[in-house]
């Protein structure tokens, strides 16, 4: 039984590729069906069986659990995800609703799992009823609204994109939950539906997103950035007929270019207004450095110094570092900007760090003092899990700057105690390197960075 809901929600719980989040991934250059058909055969192929029932299946489906209780105690985190999945999809839309208000019992890591589950199959059957009851959630609702809006995508995303034009006031979070590279969390609920629609209909989608006032760019972006990942020169084409500023979509269509043909991206790119070559170039390098950072690293020489530059460095550098530290050192070390040698550094230690403590710290050390230094050392401690704390406190004491010298010790001090709270606390108490509030906050067992007791500060 396929299950097209369950790939978007899962992939928000793992953190997969945006590219990945759907049961569908139609080719854009395959012949289209009209989007209401499209709409009726999936809606048609996955609604249960109202004569049927969990319990009433014969063979495999007469023994698969029938309650979140009966689900909790399966043995294996897989076998209880698959569970779950198989559950919820035998429920009709009112047993969806009687099944998310039991959500709240469950210890939050299960409670997260079982909602993303549970409001991707609901919004299948009755995306209206879905999206109703997490506006009675709270903050909680924040969290499953992208996932009911893209599983509803994938079967309606006219009826999706319909919803949000009537109801803009329950998305305006939405854009604004933050989301590093890769990540999902910054998508708007417009974006959403348009990575959704164009799988099925790219020009249907493009032609939706043209009409939007509100996150027009992104959606438009949404759209060709996900035709590029099969078809980017077909991507390339579509941006005749977009309006507005066409930067973001450069961008996605040069990364999305630029990892499949490298040679053709560069000439696409060279086509662009001169104002826009440079951010492109860094994404199409970028996008390179994905399938081969050595040749990533190589074509960064050709660019000119700039913001751009600095950004391709960065992603250069932490691919490449995941195969070869040492070159990506010495990549990090040829650039001319102290801020992008700090920066890096987040990027290049914690790789090498996986790879060999001992000769990233090396490393470490033998740069000259400063901030990159710093940087360097602090991202040693912060990432190595397998170093000795007394041994991490030690390089902390190292680090020049004030600030990151105390956070970086009271990091090793915390994973200290937990080990051996007598001599963590002796050590702290000691200290000559220490003020007197850095001492009580790490034995008060308090973030160096401000918040509560076991808060997380930053």
């Amino acid at each position: 039984m396929k299950n097209p809901w369950i790939f978007p929600a899962a992939t928000l719980i793992l953190g997969a590729a945006a590219g990945f989040m759907t049961g569908k991934n139609t080719n854009p250059g395959e012949e289209k069906s009209s989007v209401e058909e499209t709409t009726r055969k999936t809606r048609s192929s996955n609604r249960p069986d109202p004569s049927s029932s969990p319990q009433g299946h014969s063979g495999k489906k007469a023994n698969r659990p029938d309650s979140l209780e009966s689900i909790a105690r399966l043995p294996g985190n897989s076998t209880r995800i698959q569970a779950l999945m198989d559950f919820y999809s035998g429920l009709s839309a009112s047993q969806l609703a009687d099944e998310a208000a039991k959500l709240e019992n469950l210890p939050m890591n299960e409670r997260m799992m079982a909602s993303f589950l549970l409001f991707g199959r609901w919004a299948e059957v009755d995306a209206t009823a879905a999206m109703s009851f997490s506006n009675t959630m709270g903050f909680a609702g924040n969290l499953v609204r992208p996932t009911i809006l893209q599983s509803w995508a994938s079967v309606d995303p006219a009826g999706a994109a319909k919803y949000i034009t009537d109801n803009p006031r329950e998305f305006a979070m939405m854009g604004m939950m933050g989301g590093g590279r890769g990540g999902m969390g910054g998508q708007s609920a417009s974006s959403i539906i348009a990575s959704e629609w164009a799988r099925q209909d790219p020009a249907a989608a493009l032609a939706w997103a043209n009409t939007l006032t509100t996150d027009k760019e992104q959606a438009m972006t949404s759209v060709v950035s996900e035709v590029s990942k099969t078809d980017p020169k077909k991507a390339a084409e579509m941006l005749a007929s977009m309006s507005g500023d066409k930067s973001s979509a450069y961008r996605s269509i040069a990364s999305n270019y630029g990892a499949q043909n490298f040679a053709e991206a560069q000439a696409w790119v060279r086509t662009l207004p001169a104002d826009k070559q440079s951010e492109a170039m860094a994404s199409a390098i970028s996008g390179l450095s994905n399938k081969d950072p050595q040749a990533a690293a190589r074509e960064l020489a050709s660019m000119a110094a700039g913001e751009a530059k600095d950004r391709a460095v960065s992603n250069v550098v932490g691919d490449l570092a995941r195969v070869d530290p040492k070159a990506a050192a010495t990549l990090l070390s040829q650039q001319g900007s102290a801020d992008v040698q700090r920066d890096g550094m987040r990027e290049l230690i914690p790789a090498w760090v996986n790879k060999d403590a001992g000769a990233a710290l090396t490393y470490a050390n033998s740069l000259e003092a400063g901030k990159t230094r710093d940087s360097a050392l602090q991202t040693y401690i912060w990432s190595n899990n397998t170093g000795a704390p007394a041994d991490l406190v030690k390089v902390a004491e190292t680090i020049a700057d004030q600030g990151d010298r105390e956070r970086s010790i009271g990091i090793a001090a915390a994973r200290w105690m937990r080990e051996d709270s007598t001599a963590a606390k002796a050590y702290v108490e000691q200290s000559t390197t220490l003020p007197d509030d850095a001492k009580q906050r790490i034995l008060d067992g308090r973030s160096m960075w401000g918040g509560g007791r076991g808060g997380r500060g930053r």
